[in-house]
Formats: structure tokens, C-alpha cells, sequence
């Protein structure tokens, strides 16, 4: 029987309405004989405000990053619970797992602890019970028995490595977007949703600030050859596959950062020298400054004196992907 994993965010569990959803989803693929992992963020903004109430009231304890972990940990803990009572509740059994009773050791850095290893016992004798198993994410256990969380976006790297672990088959990313798009479809019309992309390509996509997935999990993913596809919690509409591609020339995404540099990416783009002026010609039609030029096999990075508008990122996504 194949093992699935899939991991809903913030958004996809903000209140009991959405966790009703998720779980519909969890039962489709539960009906399908697929033995199920489910990893989950904290509710909506949980972990935004437990950060402010504890800087209220102890910004300055020498134990802070322990406690701030035990403290930060408790969001994912809300979300199993409740998304395991909705489960059973609709007569589905399913159980939900801690970070440290899923089995998950880091190493001892606070707040941005790195997963060493994964003890999956728990996780596989829970299955063989035809178990759904909820697991926390963002969260594991150190050599002190200590609980650290894995930093911001923690929950999709426990999703992959714990699909790695089990040898999963793929591991599923819902979030309320339906995928990866080529730029910003908030900011830009002719944004197109990529259906698929190389570990490579979104690597360097979410190193450029895209909020899709959390760079640390796309790097596990392609260590273990786990496929990840991104779709949405909301429509069954196709998201994107993230996968080992071979030998595709083709530019991907355009992504603006606030810090005045812009970046193009795509497998092959060293060879596209005729891309790489039409950047350039577009930018400096708009007398836009070049502090600095960085080109690697995937990625153009370009560094500008000035923030760049919108009006040139959109006509410089017409001129390489919006065709």
C-alpha cells in the first residue's frame, strides 16, 4: 500500500470550517487504500502572535530561544488535536503525533534546529492500524529531550523529510494558491501557473523570497528524489510538480524582491545570452541603474540603484514568458 503525505498550512487550518475541508481531502485520498500522513501548521496567525505576547513578557530571559520553542511548538499541537477529532468525528480513525512522539531529532540550534534523523516506528505502527497519522510539524526533539522548532516554514520540511523517511510515494503542499506561477499573480495579470519545475529551479524560486515552499524542504526532496506537488486546499485545480527535469531551456519565473533586485530563473539560462540583453535593453530603456550582474545556469540576479516598478517587471514577464 502506498504511502501518501500531505501537509496543509496556516491558511488551510485558520478555523473549524477549514479543518472540515481538509479532512474531506484527507478522505478522498484515505478511501483510495493510500496509507495517509498528514503534517500541519499552526492555525492562521498563531505563531505571529505567540511571538508578541512572549517578547511582552520576557524579551529579555536568558532561557528565551528554550522557552520560545516550547512555547512556539504548542500552535502545531492545536492543529492535530482538532484536525484528529474532526477526523474521528466523521468516523475516519486517525491520531495525532507530537514532533517528538512522530520520532523527529534535531540538532540543538533554537528556533532554526535542523532534522538529523527520523524514527518512523510510531508513524508505521499507527498505519498498520489504518491509522491517519496527524502529525505536528515545525518541531522535533534534541539530544537533551528538549523540543526546538525547525524556523519558518519548518512544517514543510518535516512533511518532506518524513515523506522521505517512509519512502512516500509523493508528498502533497496545499496552501491556499493552486501552485508555483511565473511572478507574483497578485501583482501581475499575465501570471501563468507552472506546471512543473525542476528541485533546481524552485530552489533558487524560494531562495528569492516566493512563498510557495521553504527552500530546506526542496532541498530535501531532491536529496531523497521525493516528488512535491503544490496544489490548493480550496479546487481541485492541477498544481505543480517539483521533480528532477533533464535538459529543459526554458525561463520559469521573474521574482521582485523589496531590495532592489530582481531575479530570473530558469534551467539553461546561461546559454539564453539573447534573454539576458532583452533584460538588460528593458531595463536601461527605463533607466534603470545596474549596481551588479550575476548569471549562473539557472538564475539571472540583477542588482538596481533604485526599487523596480511593477510597469517593468510586467513588460519584462510579457517579453520572456507570457507569449
Amino acid at each position: 500500500m502506498d504511502t501518501t503525505v500531505l501537509k496543509f498550512g496556516g491558511s488551510s487550518v485558520a478555523d473549524n470550517e477549514k479543518l472540515k475541508i481538509v479532512a474531506k481531502k484527507i478522505i478522498e485520498l484515505y478511501k483510495k487504500n493510500h496509507n495517509i500522513v498528514v503534517v500541519v501548521s499552526a492555525q492562521g496567525k498563531t505563531t505571529d502572535k505567540l511571538i508578541l505576547e512572549a517578547k511582552e513578557l520576557a524579551e529579555k530571559t536568558k532561557e528565551k530561544d528554550r522557552e520560545m520553542d516550547v512555547l512556539l511548538s504548542s500552535g502545531e499541537q492545536m492543529s492535530t488535536a482538532k484536525l484528529s477529532m474532526v477526523l474521528n468525528q466523521m468516523g475516519y480513525p486517525a491520531v495525532s503525533l507530537t514532533g517528538w512522539q512522530a520520532g523527529i531529532y534535531t540538532n540543538n540550534t533554537n528556533q532554526n534546529a535542523i532534522i538529523k534523523w527520523i524514527d518512523t516506528s510510531r508513524i508505521r505502527t499507527e498505519l498498520e492500524k489504518r491509522k491517519i497519522v496527524i502529525l505536528a510539524g515545525f518541531q522535533g526533539l534534541n539530544e537533551n529531550m528538549d523540543i526546538t522548532t525547525l524556523g519558518r516554514g519548518g512544517s514543510d520540511t518535516t512533511a518532506v523529510a518524513v515523506a522521505a523517511a517512509l519512502g512516500a510515494k509523493n508528498c502533497y503542499i496545499f496552501s491556499d494558491v493552486d501552485g508555483v506561477y511565473t511572478t507574483d499573480p497578485n501583482r501581475l495579470e499575465g501570471a501563468k501557473k507552472l506546471p512543473a519545475l525542476s528541485y533546481e529551479e524552485m530552489i533558487e524560486i524560494s531562495s528569492e523570497g516566493a512563498k510557495v515552499l521553504h527552500n530546506r524542504c526542496v532541498e530535501i526532496g531532491q536529496k531523497f528524489k521525493v516528488p512535491i506537488i503544490t496544489k490548493s486546499t480550496f479546487n481541485d485545480k492541477p498544481g505543480t510538480v517539483i521533480t528532477d527535469i533533464i535538459e529543459e531551456n526554458t525561463i520559469k519565473s521573474i521574482v521582485k524582491k523589496e531590495v532592489s533586485r530582481l531575479s530570473i530563473i530558469g534551467n539553461g539560462i546561461l546559454r539564453s545570452f539573447s534573454k539576458i540583453k532583452l533584460v538588460l535593453d528593458i531595463l536601461e530603456k527605463n533607466k534603470m541603474e545596474v549596481l551588479e550582474l550575476q548569471v549562473t545556469e539557472t538564475k539571472i540576479s540583477i542588482m538596481l540603484k533604485d526599487i523596480i516598478d511593477y510597469k517593468i517587471l510586467n513588460e519584462i514577464h510579457e517579453k520572456l514568458i507570457a507569449k
